[in-house]
Parts: C-alpha cells; structure tokens; sequence
C-alpha cells in the first residue's frame, strides 16, 4: 500500500520526520494530507487498523468539503453519500415525540450554500476516515503506523521524541520529529504527557448512544420527506434532546438520548425508550449500546512548545449539530499550513502561537453562542410553553423558532481581531454572518472569475493575491516585493471582469493558504507580508 509502513518494520534506524501525529482518526489523516500536499515529511501513529464502526460526526459542513477538495477526495467523498430519490440530508425538530404534529426544518445548510465552494454531505466518520485514510496513502512523504500507539514523549529545543507500543503486542519504538500533533481524541495522552491542561464544564448527565436497525422506522418516517436527522424536545428531558439520525437511507439508525444515573445496556428497556421517543412501537433489532457523559472541555492551551493538539484532543461537546468533526478538521487546516511555514523558514514562532488563537478562540465561541445557547434555550422555551396548557401560545412561539435560522446563517467562524490579518486586536469567534464582500480575517465566498474559473479553482497551497479590476499596478508591485522580502510565496490571479470586484468590494484581496482573508483594499499597508508570516 502507498505510503503505508509495515506494522513489523525491521529497520534499525529510527526515521526522521517533520511531523509526527499521534491519531490517525479523520482530523489526524487530514493534518496528514494537509502537510504532504506541502512538502512536508509526516508520520502518522493509529492504534486502530481499521476505523471503528460507531456512527458518528456525520453532519458534514459546506466548509468541511472544501477541505476535501483541496485534498483531492471531495469528489469520492460525495460518491460515498448514498442517498435514494426523496431521502434527503436536511432535519427536523419535532416537540414530544418523532411523530408529533408539531415540527419545523432544522439544520438546513442550504441556507448558507451560496457562501461555500462546494456542497455538504452526511457521512459516517468511519466512511469519512476510510477515504481520507486511502487519500493520505497517495500523498508522496507520509507514512502511516497501523496498530501503534504514542506511551511517551520528550521534547528539546530541537524537536520531540515519541514512543509508540504496539497495541495488540509488545513492540516498541521511537519516533522522531520536529513537531508533534496530538489528534488522539478526548482523552488525549498527547495532551496529558505534554502538561497541558483543560477546562470542563459537566452537566452531570449520563447520555446514551444507540445504534439500531429498523426497516419499520423508515416507513414511519416518509411523511417528513428530505431528512436524515431529528431533534425531538420533550420536556420530560428538559433541553437535551432525543436525537435520531440515519446510518443508511431504509435500515440503520443512531439515537442519543439522556438516561438515569448507573443505566447500562441490560438493565435499561431501550426498546421501549425508543418507543416513547417516537411516540408508538416500531420493530427493532439493538445493534450496539454506549454510554458518554453531557460535558464540554477544552484545551486551556492547542500548543505547548513543539507539541499541539488538535480535535477532540484539543475540544469535546456534545454531538449537537455536527460542530466536532468540522471544528477538528478545520484545525487540521488552520495548523497545517502554518506548520508548513515554519519548516520552510518563513513561519515564525508568533505564527505557530496564532494556531491557539484563533481556534482557541473560536471553539469557546462554538461552546458558548451555540451548543450551550441550545440547550439553554430548549430548556426555557420547554419550560414556559406547552400545547395542553396555551395551546396558541405555545404555537405562536413554536412557529417564531420555526422562522430562526441564526443556527446556520450566524455561524460563520472567522479569525477577525488575529495578530496575523490585516486590522484591530479582537477575538476570533464562531458567531458572525456570511457575506460576500471581503473582509479581513473571514472566509472567502466563491466567486466566478471571467475566464470560466471559480476563483477556488484558481487558489493553490499559497497565500494568493487576487488583483481585480481597477487594481492599480504598483499596488501589486510593491505587495509582491514585500512577499519576496519576507519570504512568503505569494500567488497572484489577475482577473480584469467586474463581478469579481463588485461582489468582494476590493480591487485587492490577499488570501491565506486555509482560504481565509488576510487583507482586502486598494493599497496595502506597509509590513503586510510580514504581519501575515507572525513577525
């Protein structure tokens, strides 16, 4: 297999890496992919050899299948996606019961869909990992230890030392590598055996998770055409949700639901939760039970010398709104280039230390402004309003939460306030809005270009200036001579049409290598191209 290590290797000598990481779950091999498309020497330490068939991290964002483009899976990625005429990836919210009267859309990406390059998909992780592990094994200068595991680490001032132990035997052996990325889960030993800690805040609620097979659950559920996943709110569970989600289109399905305190899958009747949950009995067949704690945490540092975290080693929540799996992957982005940089040379160490700011800042805002906000605001609205009490009260408000879509179109993470774009000290964040105008420190919208392009498909692994109509030439002159000053590379797109310019509000766009912007205007500041770099 491309790419891939024996488990047994026999050489003597230990390999040299750039990068070393410990995980090798979907954020680990795209930080793999990420990094080897750029040059860089990676390997990548999983315990498992295959991935785990839990369902898991499906909800997949427009902005995460922008990462599998510039991957070069995106397209096997939406072939994976197998969806029957009418099935569907939208959701519902249902109040009661899964089969209640009252409900309304939930989730609906398509809302923001002109704002992303490309469209989202639902997946399990394991078909996800599946492909991006077969994606990693293509790319020149990554290799990847099946069925190991980081026990121990040192670090100098010239790079880290990890040991890995066989997991299904007594081998061991020492792995070096400028840097370490720990993307080995919640309860990360990377981020244990670096020091670093974290903060939680527990709700004290015991969740299950349920992995089921019912082909009558399929039929049941035709009346809400289009949709693959469901939120009921009974006020019996007081905010936290009863959440189904399908595996497959007719068969398999998943539900996570609060249960008492010592629950375990034989003394509990989850066939009869499950009958409640829906609101009448259905045939089923238990596939899996699994138990998890309500908490969220998070890292209170993603670095700590030459060893960062990334994932659910660096944040955990709760499966609300597939925000883990897209958070995770977005830090495999927002990490890798910057790595990158620093091992070419013109990355500095303020541009590593960027890496904790600006995804540190916007997972406590993705805690804060929407996961918690949800379940607080479920829990007020399941408090004050009730159809067998005011039954047109209860309507009325059920219908203005109907109406709100905030939980899509006002997440928009951006890094605006970062010391590496152009602008005013702020704080990054995961709450904003989605425009097409070019603003620092936020993702860039697709746009056609006038040869036929998007201009996704004129970006490449640099940072790119996009020069538009009416740029004024020495402006681009004297921003090319600071890249070649500071060492940057810098890929310029001219395009002469007006849609582009009217539509991003700048003759002159610089762009980061994650597709961020790092300044849009007329004439660029002065020590722009070393602001971009952390100097």
């Amino acid at each position: 297999m491309p790419g891939t290590l024996a488990d047994q290797q026999s050489r003597t000598a230990q390999p040299d890496y750039d990068v070393v990481i410990n995980g090798g779950g979907p954020v680990g091999m795209g930080l793999a992919i990420e990094l080897g498309q750029r040059g860089v020497r990676v390997c990548v330490v999983e315990r498992y050899t295959t991935p785990q068939p839990v369902p898991k991290g499906q909800n997949l964002t427009q902005r995460t299948t922008e990462h599998f483009h510039f991957w070069g899976c995106e397209k096997e990625m939406q072939a994976a996606l197998k969806v029957p005429e009418g099935g569907g990836i939208g959701g519902l919210t249902c109040y009661g019961t899964l089969l209640s009267d009252y409900h309304y859309n939930w989730l609906d990406r398509s809302k923001v869909r002109d704002f992303y390059f490309t469209r989202n998909l639902r997946l399990p992780q394991y078909t996800t990992e599946e492909i991006l592990r077969r994606r990693a094994a293509e790319v020149a200068g990554v290799d990847i230890l099946y069925g190991w595991q980081g026990v121990a680490l040192e670090q100098d001032i010239a790079g880290v030392s990890l040991t890995i132990a066989e997991r299904q035997g007594e081998g061991q052996r020492v792995l070096r590598g400028r840097y370490l990325v720990g993307c080995d889960g919640s309860h990360s030993f990377t981020r244990q055996a670096a020091g670093i800690t974290q903060t939680q805040e527990d709700h004290n609620r015991l969740m299950a998770l349920v992995v089921f097979t019912s082909v009558e659950l399929d039929d049941l559920l035709k009346r809400y055409p289009g949709k693959a996943f469901y939120s009921v709110l009974n006020p019996k569970y007081d905010g936290y949700w009863l959440f189904f989600g399908r595996v497959d289109h007719g068969r398999s399905w998943f539900f996570h639901a609060p249960v008492p305190p010592g629950t375990t899958a034989e003394n509990f009747d989850f066939p009869a939760f499950l009958h409640e949950a829906v609101g009448q009995p259905f045939d089923l067949t238990l596939d899996y039970v699994g138990f998890w704690d309500m908490r969220f945490a998070q890292a209170d540092a993603y670095r700590k010398g030459r060893v960062f975290i990334a994932g659910d080693a660096a944040h955990s929540h709760p499966p609300y709104g597939g925000y883990g799996i897209n958070s995770g992957l977005e830090d495999a982005t927002n990490l890798g280039w910057k790595l990158a940089a620093a091992l070419q040379g013109w990355g500095t160490e303020a541009l590593l230390d960027s890496y904790h700011t600006e995804r540190h800042g916007v997972f406590a805002s993705t805690i804060r402004d929407f996961i918690a906000r949800f379940i607080r605001e479920d829990r007020d609205f399941l408090r004050k309003y009730a159809p067998d009490r005011d039954l047109a009260d209860f309507t009325a408000h059920w219908d203005a939460r109907s109406a709100d879509t905030s939980e899509v179109t006002a997440f928009e993470p951006h890094y605006q306030g970062s010391s590496i774009v152009d602008g005013a000290p702020g704080s990054p964040s995961s709450l904003g809005g989605h425009e097409r105008r070019a603003r620092a420190g936020h993702h860039l919208a697709p746009q056609p270009l006038s040869d036929g392009r998007n201009v996704f498909e004129a970006l490449g692994a640099d940072h790119a200036l996009l020069a538009l109509a009416d740029a004024d030439p020495a402006a681009i002159t004297a921003l090319e001579a600071q890249a070649a000053a500071a060492g940057v590379p810098l890929n310029v797109i001219r395009d002469t049409g007006a849609a582009a310019r009217e539509a991003y509000g700048a003759p002159l766009i610089l762009i980061r290598p994650d597709q961020f912007v790092a300044w849009a205007g007329k004439t660029p500041p002065v020590g722009l191209m070393d602001r971009v770099r952390g100097a």
